[in-house]
């Protein structure tokens, strides 16, 4: 048997063979090694040319640029065309014409390669395609060795089953088995060479199929293009050959007598379908003498080569050929370990798994053929326990026509009951008289279907289903009208009719009728129909039954249902798909569902994806459970022949699937994506960029990205290029932001980390680096705590393999055309959707770190030009302190290169600020600092301050005190007003002015909860004020019986230097003591319940206040000329104390360390000429107010002075403080001026 062949079943088959050599590097260079080495066929006339030429395509291959691409192709075809005498130019050719898309000229090319040797094509160098295209045309070879074989064998005084024979033979037939394989094979060659050039022919006609002729034997003279002769030895041999091939040409209507006799041409043998042989018997094949398996003979591709029986458990070796799995068993048992057909040595002994698509294809054809043949309208049907009809006229074996007779008007009588009387058990009985007599005749009557399909039958059935509580009966009438449905729509139609039909076999289907599902899913119900729950339920306790627990009927009752739940869940509002969803999400309905996943219907297993789609977006965690259980080498069938919305589906579903937190878990995934499928799931996907809807490219590409990346690539596959390009051209699809984004997302989810859910990790891991680490930690620790326990040694195997997963990524997308993807990216951050700029400047992030990692490849200035500003202005302005570090993370790799130093030291001013900002959040931040500041520009032109107000307050008097909460600046004046003042953007107004003390406010001092102001004055009072949003109240008053100087407050209490030696501490609730009371106070800090005075004396004391224990930091000094040497102001920053005093000893600014809480030491000072009088610490700077008006700046960690500042007159400077973010610094001086600086 042949099958006609069209031309374009030939490019399929021979492009998709040659766009695998072409994309699989290591396959490629294996053939050519193998042609290089063949020594069967004339050796090369120029071999160093062919070499040359195999140089040049591999090198044509990994070029991304057309044009020189087409330059190295088209030398290599030079090369190639002198040299075609030879297997390897003309398999060669066929690759540059192929990556020409020369489609047509490169499966020319390959054929020509097959005629050349037919031997090693199809045993080394193309099997598959061997398979796949030529051996459907060899079937009566391969039959005939079969034959001849089973003739030598039958010689055998043992007569025994022929697969146990095979190791019992004697020496002569030993011998002749060899010379039948020897024959064998010659025969195979020409046969292959004849085909080969019959397809040439195919591709060169105009016709659209036509059907190669295949020669069964050549003995002499030329057929078909074969060039060898093959001499017959023997007479009785080539007898058995002719003889059987005149009777195959005979039953084709193709026998030519005038051809050589030694040369039979077999014309194809067509199947003919049901509709044809309904009716075609005869009184001659009604004949005892007649044998109906001529007329039904199974293809022998259906037929085991070792059993000659259908296939049961067909298994295809590697060598492409398929036999039944218990008779290949037997002979690898027995030592063999070549392929029975082909006899090359098999490099694996172990089965695979079942054909599953050829035992598919057997099945139909049996039942196709079973039903042409049982509907046939003979003199005597019969049906015996195997279900076949027999035209025979045995007494034992016929149906009398009395019987048939009898059970026809048991029919119609139980038909009249049924829809005719009114009493329901008749009614009922008729129901189960049917269907006995459904079963019996069913198979060979014809006309049973259109004698129940009438409506009023139909009626009958559904007016026992109203009325009936008869379990069984009900079960029946369902079974009934399903069968009756599933082959005539006018039953659908009928019950259509009428919607409380529809919605009463809904509630049988919901009272426990399960097999009512598979009429509810013929029936079409609308989606509304089955979107309460309690449908939904029933349908998901369906999905959990066996399918034991069924009758069996036309459409398995669980296909049914999960058809169903994906009609809710594809068609329904958002909520009730969700509930679907979560009404599925236990372990034990995902495994049903994922059981689908490999169902023999692609519809089921495309339902099953849809189903199990809704399930991973609401709990990720499901994922896991699925690539646990599905069988994806069945489901990767589905691929074959899917429509375009399908195909998605399916691709979308692979995609969400190897989100799995286990890197080496994902990639065990992905191997089988790859391998496993019937055809290359590789080839398909690449297909499908070119003809899928723009809204599926973004899917489509990353799952083929991530397939080939499977595999080291050294250079840029064509798989790889098409998923980028596909991938770039996404992101500038400004007209569909959805695309945009999606494509964003899957490039920033290509880093390939992922928590439990199928989140991606990338943003976490990115932190992490950049030493903020918690939430990647975080993650990271909850899963392995969830999900594996597998230890240190586990753990480092799966960090490794994330860490060479992420390194291939980023090597391929930022060598992809010189960093073509940087460009989209950048333009991306400028997006006004702000999950499409976030998504891209994650991506962008990774891909800057990676290159500091990955290998020099030039393109670090590519990155600079996009993205440098885009990072400067997200580090500076971005609300997000995540944003921000990452940004600095960022920043940080083009420190590694010299250029990207220079550029960003450039930047230095505009940087440093927000680094300054970030130091508390990571390390990192001070690395870059120092990096830069080391840089020779000086510390003074870095720090930049720049004066934002000055205002004239002198109308108040003095401003003795001076504090900054959030974005407000509190001020006190010696005529006992207070102002209150707003910043906003540098700019200072005046919000409040309120004078409710009669003398001095000497101190200000914010509660530590933030919402109260306390001020302190020389009226011997400490007034409390409620701060609001654009004013403060006054809420109390505390008469504290003294002047009130330097005054710091608690929640329980207040301190204050009185006129007096001592501090006083006054409770709130009326109790006060007086501490260090030989002691006069000249300025306070409170800090965790420790307090710090400075004295007249130069002395600085610490006090605890619980305790009351006191510690001598500084000590005291005589009066020096007869003048005092104050402490002029106290301050804590961290755990340092800064203390300024006069410069009799040197030192002007003294700075200690409280870090040892059992001793604290002096670490440092400053020497300045100015008389200091108010001081203010950041967390970098020193800010000196002084007598004469200047602000001194100097460095607080390096202890050298880098700027000064001017008030403009010689007025000391009296407070002085910064606000929270430490860019603004506020003054106030004696003349009752109020001046202010931004810091940058």
């Amino acid at each position: 048997m042949t099958t006609a062949v069209t031309a374009a079943e030939i490019l399929r088959h021979t492009t998709a063979f040659l766009s695998d050599v072409i994309s699989n590097r290591d396959l490629r260079h294996r053939l050519i090694s193998i042609l290089h080495r063949d020594t069967t066929t004339a050796v090369i006339s120029d071999e160093s040319a062919a070499k040359l030429a195999a140089d040049t395509l591999e090198t044509a291959i990994m070029l991304s640029n057309f044009a020189s691409r087409s330059c190295s192709l088209s030398l290599a075809e030079k090369l190639l065309l002198p040299l075609s005498d030879h297997p390897l130019p003309f398999f060669l050719l066929s690759l540059v014409h192929t990556l020409h898309n020369r489609h047509l000229d490169a499966a020319v090319s390959l054929l020509r390669f097959f005629r050349s040797n037919p031997s090693l094509a199809r045993s080394e160098i193309a099997p598959v395609l061997y398979d796949r295209l030529f051996s459907l045309q060899l079937l009566s070879v391969f039959r005939w060795l079969l034959e001849r074989r089973a003739q030598i064998l039958s010689s055998s005084s043992v007569s025994e089953d022929a697969t146990h024979s095979l190791s019992k033979v004697s020496e002569e037939q030993a011998s002749k088995l060899r010379e039948l394989e020897r024959k064998y094979e010659e025969i195979l060659d020409e046969n292959c060479r004849a085909v080969a050039a019959r397809f040439e022919e195919v591709l060169a006609s105009e016709n659209a199929s036509i059907s190669p002729p295949l020669l069964a034997r050549k003995s002499s003279g030329e057929a078909g293009g074969a060039e060898n002769n093959v001499e017959v030895e023997e007479d009785e041999e080539e007898q058995l050959v002719m003889e059987e091939t005149e009777m195959i040409a005979l039953k084709s209507g193709h026998y030519d007598n005038e051809k050589d006799e030694k040369i039979a041409l077999l014309e194809p043998q067509k199947f003919q379908t049901p509709k044809q042989t309904k009716n075609i018997c005869s009184g001659s094949m009604c004949s005892p003498d007649y044998n109906m398996e001529d007329e039904h003979v199974p293809p022998e591709d259906f037929v085991c080569p070792l059993t000659s029986n259908l296939f049961d458990d067909p298994v295809t070796l590697e060598t492409g050929h398929t036999f039944e799995r218990h008779a290949i068993e037997e002979w690898l048992k027995r030592g063999n370990l070549t392929c029975p057909i082909t006899r090359k040595k098999l490099r694996k002994t172990r089965l695979p798994k079942t054909n599953l698509v050829l035992k598919q294809i057997i099945s139909s054809w049996k039942e196709q053929n079973l039903n042409s043949v049982v509907e046939m309208p003979c003199d005597s049907p019969h049906v015996d326990t195997e279900l076949k009809v027999e035209c025979s006229t045995s007494a034992n074996s016929v149906i009398s026509e009395a019987t048939l007779d009898g059970m026809m008007s048991e029919l119609r009588n139980a038909i009249n009951k049924l829809y005719m009387s009114e009493v329901l058990a008749e009614s009922e009985m008729a129901v189960l008289q049917i269907e006995k007599i459904w079963r019996e005749l069913n198979l060979i009557v014809v006309d049973i279907h259109s004698m129940l399909s009438k409506p009023a039958i139909i009626n009958g059935f559904m007016g026992v289903l109203l009325k009936s509580f008869d379990p069984k009966v009900l079960q029946t009438a369902v079974f009934l009208l399903t069968e009756m449905g599933c082959v005539d729509s006018n039953v659908i139609q009928t019950l259509s009719h009428v919607d409380t039909d529809v919605e009463w076999i809904k509630t049988l289907f919901k009272k426990g009728v399960k097999e009512a599902v598979v009429l509810m899913y013929l029936l079409k119900p609308s989606t509304i129909i089955l979107s309460d729950m309690a449908a939904v339920e029933a349908l998901i306790a369906v999905v959990n039954m066996k399918e034991e627990e069924f009758l069996e009927m036309c459409l398995s009752p669980k296909t049914a249902a999960v058809l169903l739940l994906a009609q809710v869940v594809g068609s329904s509002e958002e909520s009730i798909a969700s509930s679907v969803a979560q009404a599925v999400l236990s372990e034990r309905e995902i495994e049903a569902i994922v059981g689908s996943l490999g169902a023999e219907w692609t519809e089921e297993r495309v339902a099953a994806v849809e189903i199990l789609l809704k399930c991973m977006q609401e709990d990720g965690t499901c994922r896991n459970i699925i690539a646990d259980k599905a069988q994806l080498s069945t489901f990767l069938e589905s691929l074959v022949g899917a429509t375009e919305g399908e195909l998605f589906k399916i691709v979308k579903f692979l995609s969400e699937l190897v989100k799995l937190n286990r890197r080496t878990f994902n990639e065990q995934i992905l191997h089988i994506i790859k391998e496993e499928g019937p055809l290359s799931t590789m080839h398909t996907l690449l297909i499908s960029l070119q003809t899928a809807h723009q809204f599926h490219f973004p899917v489509v590409a990353g799952l083929l990205l991530q397939l080939d990346l499977l595999v080291e690539q050294t250079k840029m596959s064509i798989y790889s290029e098409e998923a980028i390009d596909t991938l770039i051209s996404c992101l500038r699809k400004t007209d569909y932001p959805a695309v945009q984004l999606e494509a964003a997302k899957i490039i920033a989810s290509l880093q390939g980390r992922f928590n439990y859910a199928g989140k991606s990790l990338s943003r976490e891991v990115l932190l992490e680096r950049a030493g903020l680490d918690r939430s990647y930690n975080n993650f990271l620790q909850m899963d392995q705590i969830s999900n594996f326990n597998e230890g240190i040694e586990a753990s480092m195997k799966e960090e490794n393999a994330a860490e060479d997963w992420e390194r291939k990524a980023a090597s391929v997308l930022v060598s992809h055309d010189c960093g073509l993807l940087f460009e989209a990216l950048a333009d991306g951050l400028k997006s006004q959707n702000e999950e499409l700029r976030s998504a891209c400047f994650i991506s962008a992030t990774w891909l800057i770190y990676m290159i500091t990692i990955l290998p020099d490849t030039g393109i670090q200035g590519a990155a600079r030009v996009f993205f440098l500003k885009h990072f400067i202005f997200i580090l500076k302005s971005a609300e997000d302190t995540e944003d921000r570090i990452l940004a600095m993370l960022a920043l940080k790799s083009f420190l590694h290169f010299d250029d990207g130093l220079r550029d960003l030291t450039s930047y230095a001013k505009d940087i440093l600020k927000a680094l300054r900002e970030l130091e508390g959040f990571s390390p990192m931040a001070s690395e870059i600092m120092k990096v830069l500041v080391e840089e020779p520009e000086s510390k003074a032109d870095i720090w930049i301050h720049k004066e934002v107000t000055k205002i004239d307050c002198s109308g108040n008097g003095e401003v003795l005190s001076i504090i900054c909460f959030e974005d407000k600046i509190f001020s006190g004046h010696s005529d006992g007003t207070i102002k209150v003042w707003k910043v906003k953007e540098s700019i200072v107004d005046l919000l409040q002015e309120i004078k409710r003390h009669t003398k001095d406010v000497t101190s200000l001092a914010i509660s530590e909860s933030g919402d109260r102001l306390y001020s302190g004055s020389l009226d011997r009072t400490v007034k409390v004020w409620s701060i609001e949003m654009a004013a403060i109240h006054h809420v109390q008053e505390h008469d504290m019986k003294d002047h009130i100087h330097n005054l710091v407050v608690t929640n329980s209490m207040c301190c204050f230097s009185p006129h007096g030696s001592g501090i006083k501490v006054k409770s709130w609730n009326g109790e006060s003591k007086l501490l260090n009371s030989n002691k006069h106070a000249k300025c306070l800090a409170l800090v965790q319940g420790k307090l710090y005075c400075g004295c007249h004396d130069s002395s600085i004391q610490e006090i605890d206040l619980a305790t009351g224990k006191l510690i001598s930091i500084q000590s005291g000094s005589k009066k020096l000329l007869g003048k005092a040497n104050p402490i002029h102001a106290l301050k804590l920053h961290g755990e340092f104390i800064y203390a300024t005093s006069s410069s009799f000893d040197g030192s002007v600014i003294k700075i200690w360390n409280t870090s040892n809480n059992n001793r604290i030491h002096m670490v440092g000072s400053l020497q300045t000429s100015l008389e200091v009088r108010a001081m203010a610490v950041s967390s970098e700077l020193i800010y000196l107010g002084c007598k004469g008006g200047a602000v001194e700046i100097w460095d607080r960690k390096k202890y050298n002075r880098i700027n000064t500042l001017h008030t403009g007159s010689n007025y000391r400077v009296v407070c002085m403080a910064l606000n929270s973010t430490e860019d603004i610094l506020v003054i106030g001086t004696s003349d009752g001026q109020i001046q202010a600086w931004g810091v940058k």
